[in-house]
């Protein structure tokens, strides 16, 4: 895989960028919104003062935080606009590797290629520019549309764990994919 944009947080549809502190009343209604919560394995609403501390503290770089979340903007029509975030989390700069997680917020902005392209950006800037070895993710068996992306930009299936999760409809297997960087 080879960084060909000069801004590696830019790709085809969508660009990639910081927290600003008016994400603020986004980020609270993504967070509270019930549901997607199953998604994020998140139970309960986050006050407007959480998000607010959370974004201060977003200045901080990913080596003190061991995470970080970026804006998704969809940039292939006429107005910008912020459609949802992609994070790295548990960061393990010794191990050189890192989770993901994605959230397009609007069902409207989903399956039209913009998750796919920001997770083309931060792969690339994890690789290339953090120099991680490799990214993971973990998605719930009944998330059809996240198993098809991630497996589309070769994660593979490294686990599965069963009844993992409990949610008001049962038990649910959740599973693990694995992305090497094959150039480390």
């Amino acid at each position: 895989m080879e960084a060909k944009n000069l801004n590696i947080l830019i790709g085809k549809k969508t660009r990639l960028r910081a927290i600003e502190p008016n994400d603020a009343d986004l980020i609270y209604s993504w967070e509270n919104d019930s549901s997607i919560w199953q998604l994020s394995n998140t139970f309960t609403p986050f006050s407007k003062y959480v998000v607010k501390q959370y974004i201060e503290n977003s200045h901080q770089d990913i080596f003190q935080l061991k995470q970080l979340r970026l804006m998704i903007e969809k940039t292939d029509e006429q107005e910008i606009e912020t459609i949802g975030s992609i994070d790295l989390f548990d960061f393990e700069p010794i191990h050189k590797r890192a989770g993901i997680g994605i959230l397009i917020a609007k069902e409207s902005d989903r399956k039209k290629g913009y998750a796919s392209d920001a997770l083309d950006i931060l792969i690339r800037y994890s690789f290339y520019t953090l120099q991680l070895h490799q990214l993971y993710c973990n998605i719930t068996e009944d998330n059809l549309d996240s198993l098809s992306l991630f497996q589309s930009k070769g994660f593979k299936l490294i686990g599965t764990k069963r009844d993992w999760l409990i949610f008001p409809q049962g038990r649910k297997d959740e599973f693990m994919f694995q992305l090497l960087n094959k150039e480390k």
